[in-house]
């Protein structure tokens, strides 16, 4: 039974309870972060960090925990819970006066909600999936336009995943005026040539972390960047695509609402790119 963190006690997750009055429970009130971990160490935790506080401003929420509180959490629950290779989920909610109400309650009298658990993930970085490459469909993104803020409505996400395990594929991909945003969990990217293509950062996207150290990856081996718009067509008609996020790192994409990309397996670009990546955050992990 896994040990779970909840507002400062490690419990065992069937002890663990949360107050039917929470607004991340009645309104999605709340934000998240999942971090990955390698050989029993975090991935990137700086930057889950860093974007766990900006999405906590946005919406005008106090962080419950500082930056080296979080961490040594973290890595309490890695122990506790003996993880080599897997995922830890954090969330943060405004928390519960008592009652329901859509007016935000007093944060001098309502402590925030912090939630930790662990999900064991054996073979994280050599997952089968990317080596036969993902197949999407594209649906209409009707999301709210925060989207850079990373928090727990993710409804139309999941319906998203639903759709397109119901067409048979892995995943969807958001189409918003004729160009794709994002993934419904992860970032979006095609590759022509030797030039990677993708949406610039907005309040239309999340700020992928991993997004950021595999462009950075990118360009350090010479890889050419192209942040902008593209359309399904476009994507339909690039040599590769592939996506990225803390779960999945890089992920090929092979097929596109039944177009399939170049030989219909992953191709060099991404599968160098999810080499590097793992290379590295190994290295650099805490």
């Amino acid at each position: 039974m896994r040990t779970v963190y909840v507002n400062g006690e490690y419990l065992p997750e069937n002890e663990a309870t949360v107050s039917i009055f929470d607004r991340g429970f009645l309104m999605a009130d709340g934000v998240y972060e999942v971090t990955s971990v390698l050989d029993g160490k975090l991935v990137d935790f700086d930057g889950h960090a860093r974007r766990l506080s900006r999405s906590l401003n946005e919406l005008e929420m106090g962080n419950p925990l500082s930056r080296e509180e979080l961490l040594e959490v973290h890595r309490e629950l890695v122990r506790l819970n003996g993880i080599e290779e897997g995922l830890i989920y954090l969330q943060v909610t405004r928390g519960s006066d008592g009652d329901r109400d859509f007016a935000f309650p007093d944060p001098v009298t309502t402590t925030p909600t912090i939630v930790l658990f662990t999900q064991n993930k054996p073979g994280l970085a050599d997952n089968p999936a990317a080596r036969e490459g993902a197949r999407i469909i594209s649906i209409e993104d009707i999301r709210w336009h925060r989207r850079d803020i990373k928090t727990v409505q993710l409804l139309y996400p999941s319906m998203g995943k639903m759709m397109a395990k119901k067409a048979d594929c892995d995943d969807a991909w958001m189409v918003e005026d004729g160009f794709v945003t994002e993934g419904t969990s992860n970032n979006a990217y095609i590759v022509k040539g030797n030039r990677i293509i993708t949406r610039a950062l907005s309040n239309d996207i999340l700020h992928g972390i991993t997004r950021t150290a595999v462009l950075r990856f990118a360009r350090e081996v010479q890889m050419e960047i192209e942040e902008r718009n593209f359309t399904i067509e476009e994507a339909q008609d690039a040599d590769e695509a592939f996506t990225t996020s803390a779960s999945a790192f890089v992920m090929p994409v092979v097929e596109i609402d039944g177009v399939t990309l170049g030989e219909g397996v992953p191709g060099p670009v991404a599968r160098r790119l999810r080499e590097i990546y793992i290379e590295e955050m190994r290295k650099a992990a805490v």
